[in-house]
This record gives structure tokens, sequence and C-alpha cells, in this order.
């Protein structure tokens, strides 16, 4: 129990870190943010469109079968 009263008291302890961080770390920080986001996306986009695009393709097949 101690331990983790401890552990919460170091957690939540505040100190100065004296330094800069300068408009070009925020500016990475933004294009990293939005390139993990865009890659999350594509990902999905990816997963998502490959098997409906068979899906379609199969079911225009059949249509065209059917003619």
């Amino acid at each position: 129990m101690p331990k983790i009263i401890f552990f919460f008291i170091l957690l939540f302890k505040t100190t100065s870190s004296y330094a800069y961080l300068g408009p070009g770390m925020g500016g990475g920080i933004i294009a990293a943010t939005i390139g993990v986001i865009i890659a999350f996306l594509l990902a999905v986009f990816g997963i998502l469109w490959f098997p409906l695009k068979r899906l379609i393709k199969k079911k225009n097949k059949k249509i065209s079968e059917e003619k």
C-alpha cells in the first residue's frame, strides 16, 4: 500500500524543466499527429475497400451473366 501512495505522489509532483521548445517542435508534433491519423484512415480504407470492390465485381459479373 505505501508503494502505491509513493507512486502517485511522484506521478503528480511537478518540477520545472528549464527547457526551450521552439515553434519547430510544435510544427513537428502537429505534422506527426496528422501523419498518424492519415495513416490510420488509409489503413482502414484499404482494409474495407478491397473486399468491397471484389464483392461489387462479383455482383456485377453475376448480373451481366444473367442477361
